[in-house]
């Protein structure tokens, strides 16, 4: 057999062999015939700082219009028809995915008050157990929360802000079953086991408690834009219609939230922008005071406060493009009567710090 008849084989087998794969290809085909949904032009002029522009689809914004409504579902539909060829891959790409993870997954535990605290996954569940046990991890188990009991009869769920009250006998926790970040906050008599009938609704999951067992702060967004801007004090089991708001947040660059110093002795309103923060305190043994600002915002001024013993220990980018740790007396917190504690480093990004009253310690990145 000469060359070129030994190539005209080798190509006629070829053709034959991929005529053959084709023919019994049983894979589904992308749809070639269907057409995308098409929004309607509706123009809207939008007009910031004295320049206007068209905004042909602003109408979208209208998450509860029922013809946006409808044509988010036929985008829907579109995406499971022009994707439906690749259902066997997706099925596949999911179960070798889901395959690496442990599903009876469980948290390191972390001790606090006399308890134990961990999450944990059991197979075939969705969302964790929160837990702890007394004394040891050899005790009893007692679930806090089982987020999967609370998710159920819902397509959307995410249980969040979980945060026991200085006794540790009652527990708070916020919940979106919508999707659209606006939470609910629950609380759980842990003695008892049964949910408190106060319930906070329409707020982020930002919860703090104060040192007397009863009193939570927690903050509020805006319901269009979701700035995160009004800080409530509110004495659980009361009425709801007797949480006070305490501070607003009227810059709209800034967000506002609430927290606690590592010692438990301060809360905290941090209001924080792109460039610059701004911090207030009072005793968390003592809530119904007003907040005092530590240090008045500045432009490119940031700075965050820890506690421990008469000091305050601050991280801040004053004169310090990498920051530097800082103290100062708790009762003389402006940035003049700040003292260097931690300098400065060119190549050194001071990451986090954190405060004893007998050790101060921090994490640093070198060129990172």
């Amino acid at each position: 057999m000469t060359k070129n008849n030994l190539l005209f084989s080798y190509v006629i087998a070829v053709v034959i062999l991929i005529t053959t794969i084709v023919a019994c290809d049983t894979t589904p085909q992308r749809a070639t015939d269907v057409e995308p949904p098409i929004a309607e032009k509706r123009p809207v002029e939008l007009t910031t700082h004295g320049h206007t522009r068209i905004d042909n689809y602003y109408w979208l914004n209208e998450r509860d219009n029922p013809e946006v409504i409808e044509y988010i579902e036929a985008e829907n539909e579109y995406l499971i028809t022009m994707m439906a060829h690749t259902e066997r891959l997706q099925d596949r790409l999911y179960n070798e995915m889901r395959g690496r993870i442990r599903e009876d997954d469980k948290s390191v535990p972390y001790k606090e008050n006399g308890y134990y605290y961990y999450t944990r996954y059991e197979e075939g569940t969705e969302y964790p157990l929160y837990c702890r046990r007394k004394g040891s991890m050899d005790a009893p188990e007692e679930i806090i929360i089982d987020a999967n009991k609370k998710a159920d009869g819902h397509s959307f769920f995410i249980l969040t802000g979980v945060t026991m009250n200085p006794e540790h006998n009652t527990v708070a926790f916020a919940v979106d079953t919508i999707g659209r970040r606006m939470y609910t906050i629950y609380f759980k008599d842990l003695t008892t086991g049964e949910i408190l009938a106060s319930e906070i609704t329409d707020v982020t999951q930002n919860i703090e408690w104060a040192n007397d067992n009863k009193t939570v702060f927690y903050s509020r967004q805006d319901p269009q834009t979701l700035r995160s801007y009004q800080v409530y004090r509110y004495e659980v089991g009361q009425p709801i219609d007797t949480a006070r708001l305490v501070y607003e947040e009227r810059d709209e660059t800034f967000r506002s939230l609430v927290s606690k110093t590592k010692s438990k002795e301060y809360l905290i309103i941090t209001s924080r922008s792109t460039v610059s923060t701004e911090q207030r305190v009072i005793p968390a043994d003592n809530p119904g005071d007003s907040f005092r600002v530590v240090q008045p915002r500045e432009r490119n001024l940031e700075y965050w406060i820890n506690h421990a013993g008469d000091v305050f220990y601050i991280r801040t980018n004053l004169n310090a493009p990498n920051y530097r740790l800082m103290t100062t007396p708790v009762n003389s917190t402006r940035k003049e009567n700040w003292e260097e504690l931690i300098p400065h480093r060119e190549d050194v990004l001071l990451n986090v710090s954190n405060c004893s009253a007998t050790l101060s310690s921090w994490v640093s990145e070198k060129k990172g």
